[in-house]
């Protein structure tokens, strides 16, 4: 750490490397793949760039980079989102470092593009005898590849030694904490704990509380077959476009008539690999993409065949909380400015002194305090953006909310505030949910009922205990077989 710059520039790329949490942000979008990983060669190793570009096609054959020859000189946006992280793990290994750190590497993977990283680290690591620093908040990852585990809290250590030691009998009530926090397979409490029922802030110092989990009671999920439906989805369909040769267009159709219903007071989840359409399902239902054909019925209503003016009217029913509360929020308005906006192009309250205490009204039952409404959204943590953004949707008072990814970017104690809270909401407000997610402990805890999508085509559909209980497409088992089951038990 006394290095000067010019010391720690010989060390960083060649002894040390780094693999980050969002590889399009990382890769240079305007340089191909191979000449950013060749780029690290030649400054570190002293290769000739014809030297580099042979030893990135073998990286890339290592990484488990389909047709390397081929996409060495595709550019990053070219790229899956698995393909770019596997990018981003051969730059880090090109000149073989003693030591890889890897920062949320697969954050922001599906599960099964999940396990294939993980398993290319595990395995890269024993191959090269290369010591890795792997940062997470995803406690059962950290049983599947750690070693030794070490727990930190604003800062601090508050725990460490061997996995097994750790996950499965921690010593420190943070720790505890955390591992109860997240969503468990085997059990649906009607709500998760959370860091608070186990410790207390006296004095700037933890104190622990007795909670007992086991006296949580069960929440009950699925459907009976009799509950009113809210939203019917028919055969929706959406092709995209991109220019093949001077003239002509290739079609890729990324969602193939795809049919279900949404009981009201329920939540649908929503799963599947990245590309196989279901987020796209959710644009399209907001009318963000244009529908390709299918219909969308609301009330009776095709809300996708309303004229803009018509849809203004069913648009205040179906809303959207995005999985990025960073960017989703306006960050020259305050708090009060985002939430009145909403209600004021809606004609919702007659006056803004009425709709301020709408306002302020939301932000108290999404737990922030009267304060936040004449603040910036930079000053606030992810997990109270997302609160934010709740907020706004309810503003309008909506039936249908789809949460794109909304809990995924969050830590474990924050994810389960924030489940907690959308769980209260639609008790209190028969709020009807299609909830979107790759992290399929989750979705089995909140939903209902769970439809899995394939290349842009539903290929399963059922109440959320049998289908995690008794699969029935190969797609669906191979999806539940890729969950991380490092943690078995807490004791």
């Amino acid at each position: 750490l006394g290095l000067s710059r010019t010391e720690m520039r010989k060390i960083c790329g060649k002894d040390i490397a780094m693999i980050f949490q969002e590889p399009m942000s990382s890769l240079n979008p305007v340089f191909t793949v191979g000449n950013q990983i060749a780029e690290v060669l030649c400054l570190h190793m002293g290769m000739s760039r014809k030297q580099a570009r042979q030893r990135v096609l073998e990286l890339l054959k290592e990484v488990g980079i389909p047709s390397p020859e081929t996409k060495i000189d595709a550019y990053p946006n070219q790229l899956s989102g698995g393909q770019q992280q596997r990018v981003m793990i051969a730059m880090a290994i090109a000149c073989e470092p003693k030591l890889l750190i890897a920062d949320e590497p697969t954050t922001a993977l599906d599960v099964t593009i999940q396990k294939q990283i993980i398993d290319l680290l595990e395995s890269l690591r024993q191959r090269r005898q290369m010591s890795m620093l792997f940062i997470t908040h995803d406690l059962a990852l950290v049983g599947e590849i750690a070693d030794q585990v070490i727990v930190m809290r604003h800062g601090e250590i508050r725990e460490q030694g061997t996995a097994e030691q750790v996950l499965e009998q921690p010593k420190d009530v943070y720790t505890r904490a955390l591992l109860y926090c997240r969503p468990q397979m085997s059990q649906r409490p009607y709500r998760l704990p959370v860091t608070s029922d186990f410790m207390r802030q006296e004095n700037n110092i933890l104190v622990e509380q007795s909670f007992d989990v086991s006296e949580i009671p069960e929440r009950k999920r699925g459907l009976n077959g009799d509950e009113h439906i809210i939203l019917e989805v028919k055969d929706l369909k959406k092709s995209f476009y991109s220019r093949k040769g001077l003239f002509g267009k290739e079609e890729f159709q990324a969602v193939k008539g795809v049919s279900f219903k949404l009981a009201k007071g329920k939540t649908l989840g929503l799963v599947g690999e990245s590309g196989s359409g279901k987020t796209t399902v959710g644009l399209l239902l907001m009318r963000l993409h244009q529908a390709s054909g299918g219909q969308a019925l609301i009330e009776g209503k095709d809300i996708l065949s309303l004229t803009e003016k018509e849809f203004a009217k069913y648009q205040r029913k179906i809303q959207i909380i995005f999985q990025n509360p960073y960017a989703s929020l306006n960050p020259r308005f305050t708090i009060g400015q985002i939430l009145l906006e909403p209600m004021q192009i809606h004609g919702i309250g007659k006056d803004d002194a009425e709709r301020k205490q709408i306002a302020l009204g939301l932000l108290e039952r999404v737990n922030l305090p009267e304060q936040a409404y004449y603040r910036y959204p930079h000053e606030f943590s992810g997990g109270q953006r997302q609160r934010i953004a709740i907020a706004r949707c309810l503003t309008l008072k909506p039936e249908i909310l789809i949460c794109d990814e909304s809990v995924s970017a969050l830590d474990v104690s924050v994810q389960a505030q924030v489940l907690n809270l959308l769980q209260d909401l639609q008790d209190e407000f028969g709020l009807s949910y299609i909830f979107i997610s790759h992290d399929l402990s989750v979705v089995k805890y909140i939903s209902d009922q769970v439809m899995v999508m394939n290349h842009g085509e539903v290929v399963e559909i059922a109440n959320s205990d049998e289908l995690y209980a008794h699969p029935q497409h190969d797609y669906t088992k191979r999806l539940l077989q890729a969950i991380p089951q490092g943690i078995q038990h807490v004791s």
